[in-house]
């Protein structure tokens, strides 16, 4: 029989591998601390040539007794990993729980044949089914999506304790710097990492100060402009577009085309170019460039005047 492809739900819903990791292995998910370890401790624990045996009956006959001993026997190790994530707010059950998935997705997967013990392959399923569970939980916006997000998510807070860095505050630039450094990410990717530490926070979340007493959304600024603003802007542009327009009506087709070339175009031509096409010398297609810039900003000055001229009245 060829290696069973299934996948760690179906897995999961097999009757013998089912009762790891619910019936007797429901005790781990349920209990926290030293009492789920204790709960792990009376499996007992496989010598090489057993697991190694195991893993043979699940890959080639699909025995799910098999498969079902392979997880019972390294349960601990899934909840000694899992220990080492308590620090991230999340009940230690749930995080057994995961932990006991990535231990199944690595029995589904292991090759007994590359000459390895399980618990050393099966580490890296239950970390990796953990630290997703947590990044999922952590947030309702997405983090952590590349390799090195993630990493520095994980490894922020042992290098800020390093540092003494325990404020939820901004860190420093010097303390931003050197562990960007030691990481090996960038310094904004410290800096926006540590401030997703702090978790999600609540527009409604109530605020007091100074005799002051509302809700976080009342104090947020918004920096974008009034739509008052909006239209005066939009009004000056149009004026200001208005007075070009009828300014440059008062040069000369030479003038103008110079004007255009060297002053409005987006790739300003060259004084050698204009000078061979007017045939020309530099220095008089510079005389005309500059003669024709101040034709252009008297009328402008006077056009707008004109234009606000009613205003004033």
């Amino acid at each position: 029989m060829n290696i069973v492809e299934t996948s760690a739900r179906e897995l999961r819903q097999t009757p013998a591998v089912a009762r790891a990791a619910s019936g007797r292995g429901s005790a781990v998910a349920s209990r926290s601390g030293s009492a789920a370890m204790g709960d792990v401790r009376r499996f007992a624990m496989l010598e090489r040539d057993q697991e190694t045996a195991l893993a043979r009956r699940w890959r080639d006959q699909g025995d799910h007794d098999a498969a079902h001993q392979l997880v019972t026997s390294h349960l601990r190790l899934a909840a000694k990993v899992a220990m080492s994530y308590r620090g991230y707010g999340l009940p230690i059950s749930e995080i057994i729980s995961e932990g006991n998935v990535g231990l199944m997705q690595a029995v589904n997967r292991f090759d007994p044949e590359r000459g390895f013990r399980f618990a050393t392959y099966a580490i890296w399923w239950i970390r990796a089914s953990i630290q997703d569970y947590i990044l999922r939980s952590w947030s309702l916006v997405k983090i952590g999506t590349t390799a090195s997000q993630k990493r520095l998510f994980f490894k922020l807070r042992s290098a800020k304790s390093k540092l003494a860095a325990f404020e939820n505050s901004d860190l420093r630039p010097d303390q931003v710097s050197l562990i960007a450094t030691n990481l090996g990410v960038k310094d904004q990717d410290v800096i926006d990492m540590n401030r997703r530490l702090g978790g999600d926070t609540s527009l409604n979340t109530p605020i007091y100060d100074e005799g002051y007493a509302g809700e976080w959304q009342d104090a947020l600024v918004d920096e974008t402009p009034s739509p008052e603003a909006i239209i005066v802007a939009h009004d000056e542009s149009d004026q200001r577009h208005h007075a070009l327009s009828r300014a440059i009506g008062v040069l000369s087709d030479r003038e103008r085309h110079i004007f255009e070339a060297r002053r409005l175009a987006d790739e300003p031509s060259t004084l050698e170019d204009l000078a061979a096409q007017f045939n020309v010398s530099r220095e008089r297609v510079r005389q005309i460039e500059v003669r024709a810039f101040e034709k252009v900003q008297m009328a402008v000055r006077k056009c707008m005047r004109e234009q606000h001229a009613p205003m004033a009245a």
